[in-house]
């Protein structure tokens, strides 16, 4: 408004060029504006002249409802795309993508992992016919794909349903675990991500040793973080990863289990439930008890360490597990493949994990 009052001395004052330059700001500002608020009406907006979603602000309860039977039910894996600021490096590698193509840390090392993420997730081969729900880094979740915001990109485009890792690593090794490092900012992460259309988190822990104090330290924090983020109005899936290679595994599996079975009992908020992210058991059908447990709403598997072969075949006895898989969903991909290349083998991947795969 102050360059329209003023125009007749702008003119005087400064070249016709300046006062179309000062003109265009003004507009663009006013779009901006109207931009913004329409946004924040509007939870999913088609415009009649283009296919292009709009960003989601906040996830409707229509929508968390599907999301949430779809979890409970659907037969299907977890694409765990969330490897953070220290694995991408490794996690890069894998693809044939080098640590002289970025730098270490930099927006040019999330560049990169997001390419690779966002030609997995575009993939014809990545549909929600399969895809139960892809896990995200937090750097993934506040970029785009094909123009439209991730979180957005899954639901509305793939029917794949989005969560978050929301951990900041691990703490040091203390009586045989890593518990998780502290989340001080964890409420605003979750309030942020509840915008975003984000439908529930993950966060990891690490088991390596038998000790029955460190193991419930690391199941006191799993439920206690699990409760702040079921708050929020988000799914949780909890996460105490036991080491495939500690020679208690089978040890350390029975204890986690009897001590899990009693979180589920009476530290989750009452009326709701949270979904657990285990290490494929050295025993069959160890979990069968989660499974079928009225406050837990899907068991998930971590490949772990193994390959995918291997994995799939663990996991095809588990009855009623499935798969979330990071590594060995991407096993064989490679950023100098053709289209078609990429797609046929992430489509061998993603038809092996999920016939391992079962609903419970």
């Amino acid at each position: 408004m102050e360059c329209s009052r003023n125009r007749d001395s702008c003119h005087s004052l400064a070249p016709v060029g300046l006062w179309r330059a000062l003109s265009a700001i003004c507009i663009a500002i006013i779009a901006a504006a109207s931009y913004s608020h329409n946004a924040r009406i509007s939870l999913s907006l088609t415009t009649p002249f283009s296919n292009t979603i709009m960003p989601a602000t906040t996830t409707s309860a229509t929508t968390f409802a599907e999301q949430l039977e779809r979890a409970k039910n659907f037969d299907g894996y977890l694409a765990a795309l969330d490897q953070s600021g220290g694995s991408t490096p490794k996690a890069l590698k894998a693809f044939g993508i080098n640590e002289d193509s970025y730098v270490l840390g930099e927006t040019s090392m999330f560049d990169a992992i997001h390419m690779i993420r966002s030609r997995i997730i575009a993939s014809p081969s990545f549909e929600g016919n399969r895809t139960l729900g892809a896990i995200l880094f937090e750097n993934t979740m506040d970029r785009d794909i094909e123009g439209i915001p991730t979180p957005t990109y899954l639901w509305e485009r793939k029917k794949i349903i989005p969560f978050l890792k929301v951990d900041k690593g691990l703490a040091p090794q203390e009586k045989g675990v890593k518990l998780m490092k502290p989340m001080p900012d964890l409420d605003g992460l979750l309030e942020r991500a509840k915008a975003k259309g984000i439908f529930g988190t993950k966060m990891r822990s690490y088991i390596q040793e038998y000790n029955e104090e460190g193991i419930q330290a690391i199941v006191n924090q799993q439920f206690e973080i699990g409760n702040q983020i079921l708050a929020k109005g988000l799914i949780p899936i909890l996460e105490p990863e036991v080491d495939i290679h500690s020679p208690d595994k089978a040890k350390i599996e029975d204890f986690l289990k009897k001590k899990l079975l009693e979180g589920f009992d009476s530290k989750i908020t009452p009326g709701k439930a949270v979904m657990i992210k285990l290490s494929l058991p050295t025993k069959v059908n160890l979990y069968k008890d989660l499974v079928d447990h009225p406050n837990c709403v899907r068991v998930v598997a971590l490949s772990g360490g193994y390959y995918r072969d291997e994995a799939n075949q663990i996991l095809d006895q588990q009855d009623g597990m499935i798969a979330s898989f990071s590594r060995a969903l991407a096993e064989g991909l490679h950023d100098t493949m053709t289209d078609e290349e990429w797609n046929d083998c992430l489509d061998k991947s993603i038809a092996s994990i999920f016939a391992a795969s079962k609903k419970r």
